[in-house]
């Protein structure tokens, strides 16, 4: 048998043993080595150059390289496994493969990584000098084979082969060099990471400080399938925010296990805080900016500030993002209930009904379009107020929606748990809504594209935290968790409850984010030069929720109990397995913070064109020339020569009619007072010419109705 006879035998076998299956059950086959050939669709030209797209959010990115003669020592570090520490399996010469160079049939043989138990560890700093990122080492080299490929928009049976962190190739038999790891994926589906759109790590609140920092809280992101999150730099009021963003900069990059960016609040108004608003778009990478329309005396704003804010947010092509809730009505609402005795936190979601939630989503709907300026309304967690931004959508206003895990997996009922530690575990702004429905409605309305983007408001504080408002629910500080458990729980709440499809659950967790705060492609696909954030999926395994076994620092868990579908089996991360079937492997630094450029095409792609559109027309007519009135001191006016306004006119009082009557047909500019007739009585009898059953009654003659009528006439 000839060579391309064997390799064309041995390529339809293996075609054989792998028969495409829509999200089948995990086999039972364990790893082998497998052959591949160098068939039609083998080899890929051009497929090991760099095809990364250019995006200005990459200008100011750096690659660490290694310092000379540091490499091997690395390398002699990364096999080292003290107290049970990680070592990495593909670093081992059993799990090499080489191109066997002199083979007349180029045929590739690749070794199966067995996966390794872990055990937890503490933060280490990521060492840029290890094997694992240094530049043209086989451990930068990937290849997901045997799953099924879902981004938002369709899904396939396809490889995914991956190079220094950016994927290279994907399809099917693709030919990769030697001392590639692979991960079977056979059974799983291969799906961009997670982007939280919403996380304050270690936020400084309330008089303390968010639980989770940037270490636990992106450790448990990855955990989950969550491959990058955004934060928020909060300044307080007065504060530059510049230095806001500098500081929140300085606790995340060391800290960080993956990818950040930043949104930056703006909780005062004056001109420098709009030129520090241009001068973190274009020097600092930061394109979205939070108006808080809660928390009154702290971080609300009024109306005009608003408008200020969303004035220069358009100027400079930034996202303009509100917290809706009225502030003014919650202040009033807070100090009612507590001089009422109610000291709980079922106090916190009482002060903050529906209403006042989508009163303000309403209003900053409103103001927005007023200006032209796109707005994105952070945690949506009512009917009504998703219905409000829905409707503004259906308007064509330029609106987009977020809601977070929270809201989409419990409800309001826990803040009327007898257990304070309990109720107040799940204390947060806006709060969840005492409706069992609202869950399952706002999930249909991210089916539908009401709602676009989901995040978690992640901001954990423990039971000793919360205490802090024992006695006075508006103490308690707000926030809790999700940022572990997001894509579990929408996938159970969404995609097992048969509400939405794995291309709208990518949509929803992953591209919808990343287009709309202009990181797409590089984020959010699965394709040839993005980045490598990938999680494989299992859509059939379950597990329980607990704050027992989560990875979060915090003490308690919202949806503790809760059994889901849907795990990560692997997660990649810079093209680095950083979860391999529940075990983390992230280290703290090696996340980078990511850019994210202004003017993103997703959300200003239409706002030129709808301002022509809707621009004011001038009405072109002749001038008036007729007379103006003038306004003396005391704006009255004064009558001109040739007004049409009488000066000298007497008072015009109604003559009587023939019969002696009020004549209600002459037209008076006075109708009440005293009249000339007043004196005169009324005749004692009438006569009624059509009566209601069509028969003249003749005169109708009443003496005691028309004394009684008369004496009542008399005393007026």
């Amino acid at each position: 048998m000839s060579s391309g006879s064997r390799r064309a035998s041995q390529f339809l076998q293996e075609k054989e043993d792998e028969v495409p299956q829509w999200i089948p059950g995990l086999g039972t086959d364990k790893p082998r080595p497998r052959t591949l050939g160098t068939s039609f669709f083998g080899y890929v030209p051009d497929a090991f150059v760099e095809k990364t797209p250019f995006l200005p959010s990459e200008k100011k990115a750096t690659t660490p390289t290694p310092k000379n003669g540091e490499t091997k020592e690395a390398e002699d570090k990364s096999e080292e496994a003290p107290n049970g520490q990680y070592l990495d399996p593909s670093s081992s010469k059993e799990f090499q493969r080489d191109m066997d160079a002199s083979s007349d049939e180029g045929v590739v043989t690749e070794e199966v990584v067995m996966p390794q138990r872990v055990e937890r560890r503490a933060a280490e700093p990521w060492d840029t000098q290890s094997v694992d990122s240094t530049d043209g080492s086989a451990q930068n080299r990937l290849l997901i084979k045997g799953g099924r490929v879902v981004n938002d928009d369709m899904m396939q049976d396809a490889d995914v082969y991956i190079e220094d962190g950016i994927i290279k190739q994907v399809g099917t038999n693709l030919h990769t060099p030697g001392g590639t790891k692979v991960v079977e994926a056979k059974g799983h589906l291969v799906m961009p990471g997670g982007i939280d759109t919403h996380t304050h790590m270690q936020l400084p609140f309330m008089g303390t400080f968010a639980i989770d920092d940037f270490y636990t809280g992106t450790r448990a992101a990855l955990a989950g399938g969550t491959t990058m999150i955004m934060d928020f730099a909060i300044p307080q009021k007065g504060e530059s925010l510049v230095e806001a963003y500098h500081r929140w900069r300085s606790w995340a990059d060391p800290k960080v296990c993956c990818d950040y960016a930043l949104h930056v609040a703006v909780t005062w108004w004056s001109d420098k805080v709009g030129k520090e608003m241009e001068e973190l778009t274009e020097e600092h990478g930061i394109n979205s900016f939070k108006m808080f329309m809660a928390y009154k005396d702290t971080w609300q704003l009024d109306d005009h500030d608003l408008l200020e804010s969303f004035k220069q947010c358009k100027e400079i092509g930034a996202l303009a993002q509100v917290h809706a809730e009225n502030g003014d009505v919650i202040k009033e609402n807070s100090a009612k209930l507590l001089d009422m005795g109610i000291t709980g936190p079922e106090g916190h979601e009482l002060s903050r009904p529906e209403e006042v939630e989508a009163e303000a989503t309403n209003r900053a709907c409103v103001l927005s379009n007023q200006i032209g300026c796109p707005l994105y309304i952070c945690n949506i967690m009512s009917k009504s107020a998703a219905s409000a931004l829905g409707e503004h959508r259906r308007r064509g206003n330029l609106v987009w929606g977020e809601t977070i895990a929270a809201a989409l997996g419990t409800d309001g009922s826990h803040y009327y748990n007898p257990c304070w530690q309990h109720a107040a575990g799940h204390v947060l702004s806006p709060p969840l809504r005492n409706d069992s429905s609202t869950p399952s409605s706002l999930m249909e309305l991210l089916d539908v594209g009401d709602l676009q983007t989901t995040g978690t408001d992640n901001c954990t504080f423990t039971a000793s935290q919360k205490a802090l408002g024992k006695d006075n629910f508006t103490k308690i500080p707000n926030g809790v968790n999700g940022v572990e458990d997001r894509m579990s729980v929408i996938w159970e709440k969404g995609v097992v409850s048969g509400k939405m499809d794995p291309c709208k659950f990518v949509a929803v967790t992953s591209t919808n984010a990343a287009k709309i705060f202009n990181i797409y492609p590089k984020k959010g696909r699965i394709a040839v030069g993005s980045d490598a954030d990938i999680v494989v999926w299992n859509p059939h395994a379950t597990r329980i929720i607990s704050a027992k076994t989560h990875y979060q620092a915090v003490d308690f868990n919202i949806f503790e109990g809760m059994e889901v579908h849907g795990v990560a089996d692997y997660v990649i991360c810079h093209g680095r397995v950083v979860v391999e079937e529940g075990n983390v492997r992230a280290v703290s630094g090696m996340g980078k913070f990511v850019p994210t450029p202004n003017y993103s095409p997703y959300v200003y792609g239409r706002v030129q064109e709808r301002d022509i559109a809707n621009a004011p027309k001038k009405v072109e007519r002749a001038p008036y020339d007729g007379p103006v009135v003038q306004l003396n001191n005391q704006g009255l006016t004064q009558a001109v020569e040739g007004s049409i306004i009488p000066t000298n006119q007497e008072f015009y009082t109604r003559g009587p009619t023939r019969c002696g009557g009020l004549n209600l047909h002459d037209s008076s500019f006075h109708v009440s007072g005293r009249q000339i007739d007043d004196d005169i009585r009324p005749r004692t009898s009438i006569k009624l010419l059509s009566p209601c059953n069509g028969t003249s009654w003749g005169i109708i003659s009443n003496s005691k109705f028309y004394q009684t009528y008369n004496a009542k006439y008399d005393g007026l």
